[in-house]
């Protein structure tokens, strides 16, 4: 889509939002919390239900039968996004630190979090390799002054490339693709766009995307990606906007 259409659609929900019902916006907000840390784990081969996520996050439940690193994932994400939102509510932007500080959060009682990596590693299935340790160290210094002086006239493509970058670079040991869609809603979020979610379904045009630029260095499949997933984001809430209109009119 193109971006200034998206940027209208942006506006509109700007103009829109406090007008919208609090309670509405606060139970989909909630919806979409589940519902992007069930999808971004599951990508990675967690395999606890969106339900059996819900009675974990928010009912403090065990699930029978499944390994406690699953359970340590979805707990981890949630509290990862939930520190990626006060970040940004205290108006600081994207670095190193923060960073590394959701990868620690994302690896708590799994791993060491936080720290880079010092060995090679192979993604399977993938025409890319990760750069070595040396070339990798050299490549995420890169990527941070990239960052901050990347143009931010076009928001998702910023966003789409934080994460592709950031996930071709695979900088740490385990946990960079959950990192990596933190750190892109971080971007969309702090410019003040909505967070979106790639649904597990998607996984597959997702790494077709992924390694498009990865190897080719084409980053427009992925931003038209997330501008596409944006888009939704945005019509969803410009209906909740439209509803309360629409209930007045047919009661004239």
């Amino acid at each position: 889509m193109n971006y200034q259409e998206l940027l209208q659609k942006k506006t509109l929900f700007d103009q829109s939002r406090d007008s919208l019902p609090e309670i509405t916006v606060k139970s989909y907000a909630r919806a979409f919390d589940l519902e992007y840390t069930h999808h971004s784990t599951a990508i990675e081969g967690n395999t606890l239900t969106l339900l059996e996520t819900k009675a974990v996050l928010e009912e403090g439940l065990s699930v029978g039968g499944k390994r406690l690193r699953e359970i340590y994932e979805v707990v981890n994400h949630d509290k990862a996004y939930r520190y990626v939102k006060d970040c940004i509510a205290k108006g600081l932007p994207l670095d190193e630190k923060i960073i590394k500080d959701i990868h620690a959060i994302l690896m708590e009682n799994i791993m060491t979090g936080g720290v880079y990596r010092n060995v090679d590693v192979y993604i399977s299935g993938a025409a890319h390799t990760p750069p070595s340790p040396v070339e990798m160290y050299q490549q995420v210094k890169n990527f941070y002054l990239d960052m901050q002086e990347r143009d931010t006239d076009n928001v998702i493509e910023l966003a789409a490339w934080t994460h592709a970058e950031f996930v071709r670079i695979h900088p740490f040991p385990d946990g960079n693709g959950r990192t990596s869609r933190l750190i892109m809603n971080y971007q969309l979020m702090a410019h003040g766009f909505l967070p979106v979610s790639i649904a597990k379904e998607q996984r597959l045009e997702y790494f077709d995307a992924l390694e498009a630029y990865a190897v080719k260095k084409e980053l427009a499949p992925f931003a038209d990606m997330i501008a596409g997933l944006e888009e939704q984001q945005l019509d969803r809430y410009l209906g909740m906007s439209q509803a309360p209109e629409q209930m007045q009119q047919q009661q004239f």
